[in-house]
């Protein structure tokens, strides 16, 4: 009679998992995590600009090119995700996409808007470079989380782990090392340096807490 008590019990806790998993996250859960990554993103990337440290990805060439025109972060940033619309609407499909454009949209207003209610007098910028990859790591966890990314090599690094299996972090690390040594001859080696060591850790934290099937929903 235990034996049968406790095999039910097991199937109703299978059963309740299922529901879980089929269920995911309600809209209220969503708008709420989109918006809290969003914001990590934009103190992260906030952080990086004022004090002349670079990143990887389409983040990090917005950053490069702000050196080099008068556009702002958040115009460049936008701009530079554009082609990667395509393969996030065929690849990664709808609502994927449509999360992603309002995420890039949004970091990109938020990252602008920032120097109008914060402003650093003196930042480290070791802090700087490794508080700055922290928060872009853990808003990146939070968008990965509900299903929605920053565009660029996100959507690529995220449609090579979904078909291949492939870590996104590892993908991630060598695109945005790519981009940050770009940088060479537009900021000083030590800078350039710091700005390796934040995208080390941004995808460091990816690689660490973004791993297919980990979560339930």
């Amino acid at each position: 009679m235990k034996a049968e008590q406790t095999i039910n019990a097991e199937v109703a806790m299978e059963t309740e998992l299922k529901k879980v998993k089929k269920a995911g996250h309600s809209l209220v859960e969503d708008v709420t995590g989109l918006f809290v990554g969003c914001c990590f993103v934009a103190l992260g990337v906030f952080f990086l600009r004022q004090s002349g440290l670079l990143t990887g990805g389409t983040a990090g060439a917005a950053l490069l090119l702000t050196h080099l025109c008068s556009l702002s972060f958040g115009t460049l940033f936008v701009l530079l995700n554009l082609p990667f619309f395509w393969l996030a609407w065929t690849r990664m499909g709808k609502d994927f996409t449509i999360k992603t454009f309002v995420c890039i949209v949004a970091v990109g207003a938020m990252t602008d808007a920032l120097g109008m209610v914060l402003h650093f007098d003196y930042i480290n910028v070791i802090y700087a470079s490794v508080m700055g990859a922290l928060l872009l790591g853990s808003g990146l966890l939070i968008l990965f989380r509900h299903k929605s990314s920053l565009g660029g090599f996100n959507i690529f690094a995220l449609y090579m782990q979904d078909r291949f299996n492939i870590r996104a972090g590892n993908i991630q690390m060598l695109l945005d090392s790519a981009i940050v040594v770009a940088s060479f001859f537009i900021i000083s080696p030590w800078m350039l340096a710091l700005s390796v060591l934040g995208a080390v850790i941004t995808n460091i934290v990816l690689t660490f807490y973004h791993k297919p099937g980990r979560y339930t929903a």
